[in-house]
């Protein structure tokens, strides 16, 4: 192999996505990093030993920044939110948007799953209104905005979801604002930038037992009439309570929830239409069927490919035992096996192995116990399968034949 290193930049400061100029710059920059060359030990060890340094620190941003690969679920997700998106942007009549739900266990890779969907339709609607505010005031030229990501506040009540949407817009809030006032900033902020979805990430913190959250729910109900898209984004959100007051329509899958009460407080609603959601779920993997194998196996191939150990072995995850492994290790839960790969490649760096074994990964644990971006009670942080050794593992992936191309991903 060439001996060729790419230049590498540091990453700078991470985008705080609950704020505008945040949003943008991961919508501008999430396809930037390009990961450090593929070189084998004597390629690597014809460099110079600073250019190894710079390489190794490539590599180790490499496997810390892992591709996000598309999977079965992923594909289910897009085709819907891609579909419901761009019909309501496109709307012309004064009806209510039908939203969309997306559940799921945590680290599933929900919320970075949906802002990839959400981000590059984005960039098409930018493109399509040449990135000017189709929608702006006569006379003025309000800042395009199509797509605001809010994360919902741990203790929610009306008066905070507001204050955390119009921080997204940097707009102004004071303390004398009450929640009428507040409620109709948030229109206007929605209105004037012709912002076309509303993303609300763990919606599941909202306690169906607690008054406020119920009355935030009910404001999350309303906002359904401000013509945008309502994507709401949450860990098993048919356990929650949040669709308790639903009905199913077993014809089109849509849960179908009671209008708002708002209407009396703030005159909000012009309608009593009841609001629609599609709910679709971003599950784990599976690995009961040969289908489930199968599409395990394509992504541990796509996983692998992103990898940059100097000594890995040709389908060093996808051959042998290893898929079992892996999937013993995670339960098929796409954010679980990026931990375990990130750290097992620091392990194999730093100890000079520079190859993923079984054994090495014994010696990886997965601590999710200080993550004080999630929240445990809302099923934000899950279980976690302890580490075991099965020295005569039984081979299951006995589809490995039929999995199609070496470099398909999942």
């Amino acid at each position: 192999m060439s001996a060729e290193v790419a230049p590498f930049v540091l990453p700078g400061p991470l985008p705080a996505r609950n704020t505008l100029a945040g949003w943008d710059t991961y919508r501008q920059t999430r396809k930037n990093f390009i990961p450090a060359p593929a070189l084998d030990r004597s390629a690597w060890k014809s460099l110079s030993r600073r250019r190894r340094q710079m390489h190794d620190l490539h590599r180790a941003a490499t496997h810390a920044n892992l591709p996000v690969l598309s999977t079965p679920m992923s594909r289910t997700v897009g085709k819907l939110l891609t579909s419901r998106i761009e019909t309501n942007a496109l709307k012309q009549r004064p009806t209510t948007r039908a939203g969309v739900m997306v559940t799921g266990g945590g680290y599933q890779g929900k919320t970075e799953s949906v802002c990839e969907i959400v981000a590059t339709f984005e960039d098409r609607w930018r493109e399509l209104v040449g990135h000017l505010n189709p929608d702006a005031v006569a006379g003025s030229r309000d800042l395009h905005v199509p797509v605001t990501y809010v994360q919902t506040p741990v203790t929610a009540k009306p008066k905070s979801l507001c204050k955390a949407i119009l921080n997204f817009y940097d707009a102004p809030v004071t303390s004398r604002m009450d929640l009428p006032d507040l409620i109709r900033q948030v229109t206007d902020s929605l209105h004037d930038h012709g912002t076309k979805v509303l993303i609300l990430d763990d919606i599941t913190r909202l306690r169906m037992h607690r008054a406020d959250d119920q009355d935030t729910l009910d404001l999350i109900r309303a906002f359904m009439s401000m013509h945008v898209t309502l994507v709401l984004v949450g860990v098993d959100i048919p356990g929650s309570g949040l669709l308790r007051e639903g009905r199913r329509d077993a014809a089109t899958g849509q849960y179908t929830l009671p209008p708002a009460s708002l209407h009396r407080v703030n005159g909000l609603e012009a309608t009593q239409t009841e609001r629609r959601f599609d709910l679709v779920e971003l599950g784990p993997f599976r690995y009961g069927s040969p289908a489930g194998i199968a599409a395990w196996v394509r992504h541990l191939t796509g996983v692998e490919n992103a990898l940059r150990l100097l000594d890995a072995s040709p389908n060093m995850l996808s051959t042998g035992t290893m898929p079992e492994y892996l999937f013993e290790r995670t339960s098929g839960v796409v954010g679980l096996l990026e931990r375990l790969i990130e750290d097992g490649c620091r392990e194999a760096m730093d100890s000079g192995q520079e190859a993923l074994t079984e054994t090495l990964l014994d010696s990886i644990g997965i601590d999710l116990t200080h993550t004080p971006d999630r929240d445990q009670d809302a099923g934000e942080v899950p279980t976690v399968p302890s580490p075991r050794r099965t020295p005569n593992r039984r081979r299951r992936n006995t589809v490995l034949d039929d999995r199609g191309p070496a470099g398909a991903a999942g």
